[in-house]
């Protein structure tokens, strides 16, 4: 197992992770004292897990005909244009 990558990846996502919408949501559903926490961490779990696959998925289609240098710039490209939306819609 490549250990370095691994601690790479789960480093860059846990700190995305970190205050995104997607923990307030997780937040909120479980300050409902009538559900059970487990079921909301499974259920949050099963989604990261979900979209994290469709991630590597489609990014291991798309470095089949873009190299890794453009698929860089495509991505930092992206973050920006993100960045941007969100101050102008702010």
């Amino acid at each position: 197992m490549d250990y370095k990558t691994l601690l790479t990846v789960f480093s860059a996502v846990f700190i995305a992770e970190i205050g995104d919408k997607t923990q307030l949501a997780t937040m909120l559903f479980a300050a409902d004292k009538d559900v059970n926490k487990w079921v909301v961490f499974l259920g949050a779990s099963l989604a990261l897990i979900v979209a994290s696959g469709i991630g590597v998925l489609l990014g291991g289609v798309a470095s089949q005909y873009i190299g890794a240098k453009q698929l860089n710039y495509i991505a930092g490209f992206g973050f920006i244009a993100i960045g941007i939306w969100t101050l102008t819609s702010a």
